[in-house]
């Protein structure tokens, strides 16, 4: 018989995202994050390329961020609200840490498989952040995709984008509660 875990089944069966917009002071300091960082790099990635590195984001690149995501917007004809919901995940938060994708050529490892490991990642880190007792979101938005926003607020490489940003702080109030796939409608068994 497998050795069970029922604390860490439990966690994931009952664990949920935190709203990135309800994530305040304190973040976790440096030692803190480190954890967290470990338990998400410790994700599989396809033939041990780590296809993936990390961005901490601190106040003032957060800030700084903010304001190159109003450039890009309006350089791109973004309409006001979408330019303002992604402002306002780099404006108001304290702490984000950035995934990113950076594939690795390999005959092995199709670039697919490490786009998959990197959204590992994400996930890895997000519910890293959740156990440690802070709130935690995985956010993404056009300005992942954005090659300009990419290479200038961010410094990325060519061949990389970003998997998604993950927003750690303290929660202010409690993540609300959301409706569940059903299974039954999702799963289908195969024994033959």
């Amino acid at each position: 018989m497998p050795e069970k875990n029922p604390a860490a089944l439990d966690f994931l069966l009952t664990r949920r995202s935190h709203p990135a917009k309800t994530l305040t002071t304190p973040v976790p300091s440096r030692d803190e994050l480190m954890p967290i960082l470990t338990a998400a790099a410790r994700t599989p990635d396809h033939g041990k390329l780590e296809p993936w590195r990390f961005l901490v984001l601190e106040r003032g690149a957060l800030e700084r961020l903010a304001h190159e995501v109003e450039l890009r917007g309006a350089a791109r004809g973004e309409a006001p609200e979408r330019v303002q919901k992604v402002y306002r995940q780099f404006a108001d938060a304290h702490l984000v840490v950035a995934v990113v994708l950076s594939p690795k050529v390999s005959e092995k490892v199709p670039e697919i498989e490490q786009v998959y490991s990197a959204g590992a990642v994400c996930l890895a880190m997000l519910n890293a952040a959740l156990a440690s007792g802070w709130g935690a979101n995985w956010l993404s938005g056009w300005a992942c995709h954005d090659r300009e926003f990419l290479d200038v607020a961010l410094g990325l490489a060519p061949q990389e984008t970003v998997a998604g940003f993950i927003h750690i702080g303290t929660e202010t109030s409690p993540p609300p509660e959301r409706p569940r796939p059903d299974l039954d409608a999702i799963t289908t068994w195969v024994s033959a």
